[in-house]
């Protein structure tokens, strides 16, 4: 069973990134990316009224749904047959006590920051996570409208360049993750798990007792090694 709080959060944080009128469950950023884009569950109205508007008001943008615990009841059976097409059948929901978390080394020459630059983050992340180039003047004023709500984490090189990103959405009473990522030519180092890491000391120094995250099956490994456990998954489909 999931905390509720972990749905709560998660579904706080897709919204957050809609650029326009509040919309039950539906949000469009604009960004050119299809998680950005999206239904974060249907409950308690009917689900082919709910998919015609959100058909209605994602047009033009690559768009995803999500379908979780906090769904209705037949929700991914009645998307398939309205014609929407599974992406992935098992995304897992993780979470872990931020205390007892395991401590992981720091990778040689790393080191972690604020990012205070929030363009040059959002292009770190972009890299990793397939949002076009055109598509991050968009990113980066959506992402901004989160305010002191998140936490945005750069782990650098030496050199400066940015080698790895999270950002940490604290709602709800706990802490969630996204675009923990390193640049393509620098993973296998330890970097992702020094990111998330770095999310894990900063929650316990606010207080926070639980992180969660959404995790893709090549990550899942690195995160159950700092204490990450599922508890859930989502499956998305495309609409």
């Amino acid at each position: 069973m999931i905390d509720s709080r972990v749905l709560a959060a998660n579904r706080a944080y897709l919204l957050g990134w809609n650029e326009g009128p509040a919309v039950p469950d539906i949000y469009r950023s604009g960004v050119p990316h299809a998680s950005l884009n999206g239904v974060v569950r249907v409950a308690g109205r009917p689900l082919d009224v709910a998919y015609a508007e959100a058909r209605e008001r994602l047009a033009g943008v690559p768009r995803v749904w999500w379908v979780g615990e906090d769904s209705d009841t037949g929700t991914a059976e009645g998307l398939l047959e309205l014609g929407a097409i599974p992406l992935a059948a098992r995304l897992p929901v993780m979470v872990a006590e931020v205390a007892a978390a395991p401590v992981v080394p720091m990778p040689s020459g790393l080191t972690i920051e604020y990012a205070t630059d929030v363009t040059e983050f959002v292009e770190a992340y972009a890299r990793v996570s397939g949002i076009p180039e055109a598509g991050v003047p968009v990113a980066v004023e959506r992402d901004m409208a989160f305010g002191g709500s998140v936490v945005r984490l750069a782990g650098r090189l030496p050199d400066g360049r940015i080698a790895g990103t999270a950002e940490a959405w604290f709602s709800h009473g706990i802490v969630t993750l996204y675009f923990v990522g390193t640049q393509p030519e620098l993973r296998r180092r330890g970097i992702g798990a020094a990111m998330t890491q770095a999310v894990l000391r900063h929650a316990a120094v606010r207080g926070i007792g639980m992180a969660a995250l959404i995790s893709s099956d090549m990550a899942e490994s690195v995160y159950q090694r700092l204490g990450f456990r599922e508890v859930g998954r989502f499956r998305v489909f495309a609409f």
